[in-house]
């Protein structure tokens, strides 16, 4: 099978959401053609907004190639939500488990049945203070090694400014665009038939993320920082998030997206002074 059935859920979510992200959102979407007719494939997406996966399932939906989301695994367990992650295919995501690997197996096998998977390799929103993509997971490097699938880089715009990282409240009015680009599949045969190491699998998860950016740098009109946001050396050597931590998770990302503007303001401060003069 090359396609999944869009079925029921996939319908009714779309029914939901369709009409509303009609209202909120103008729509600047390139690159469909990238996007394979047939067979499984990845798609390696940006994430800068809350609202910006209902922005790009909506892209996603309308070229007849629905995606297999990774999500956490607390939004399958009850109520109509679960309900419609269960239905629509998705992927529980089960973190510092036994059952970890699960999601990275459901990946390879809904590959292999030629479906299409949607990563957000960033694994959560960015926290680089001008919403430029961060350094990513493996995940989707691991999925497209083994399967030796297509991966396409998917760069999106626009659903920040209706949602703003960590904002309560949305900015409804004027219009916002939502941008999608979608680029020509990343090449990663030099990465065929070796071993999957760690350092391996860094490299061509810079590969993909490089590609993404790419794609974003032709929405926004300007180039990205020259290296990319890596929350880990901020942390300073901080012990990795475990099981009962997981539900700080955002207070913590939001903090950590604070700081990093904080820091840029201050840099910016600085600079300012000095060439005024006072500044030494």
């Amino acid at each position: 099978m090359s396609r999944r059935r869009i079925g029921f859920w996939y319908r009714f979510a779309a029914f939901l959401c369709k009409p509303p992200l009609v209202v909120l959102l103008k729509r600047d979407w390139r690159g469909m053609e990238n996007i394979p007719a047939e067979g499984g494939f990845i798609t390696a997406v940006n994430h800068n907004s809350h609202a910006d996966p209902f922005g790009y399932g909506h892209f996603q939906y309308n070229t007849g190639r629905v995606p297999r989301f990774l999500a956490k695994s607390g939004l399958f367990k009850s109520g109509f939500v679960g309900a419609a992650m269960r239905g629509t295919g998705q992927i529980p995501v089960y973190r510092e488990s036994s059952d970890a690997l699960s999601a990275y197996r459901a990946a390879i096998e809904a590959v292999e049945r030629g479906e299409c998977v949607a990563f957000y390799p960033e694994a959560t929103l960015t926290r680089d203070p001008d919403l430029w993509p961060m350094t990513g997971k493996t995940g989707a490097a691991r999925v497209a090694l083994q399967t030796r699938c297509p991966v396409i880089p998917v760069a999106q715009w626009g659903a920040n400014h209706l949602l703003a990282p960590y904002a309560k409240k949305p900015d409804l009015w004027p219009r916002k665009t939502h941008h999608v680009l979608a680029g020509p599949p990343v090449d990663l045969s030099r990465f065929y038939g070796e071993e999957m190491t760690p350092v391996l699998l860094k490299e061509a998860t810079e590969f993909i993320m490089a590609a993404i950016t790419a794609q974003l740098e032709l929405i926004r009109g300007e180039k990205s920082p020259v290296t990319p946001y890596d929350p880990r050396r901020v942390r300073g050597g901080q012990q990795p998030r475990t099981g009962k931590r997981e539900g700080r998770e955002e207070h913590e990302d939001r903090q950590e997206h604070e700081k990093a503007v904080r820091g840029k303001t201050v840099r910016e401060m600085t600079e300012a002074e000095h060439e005024k003069g006072h500044g030494k």
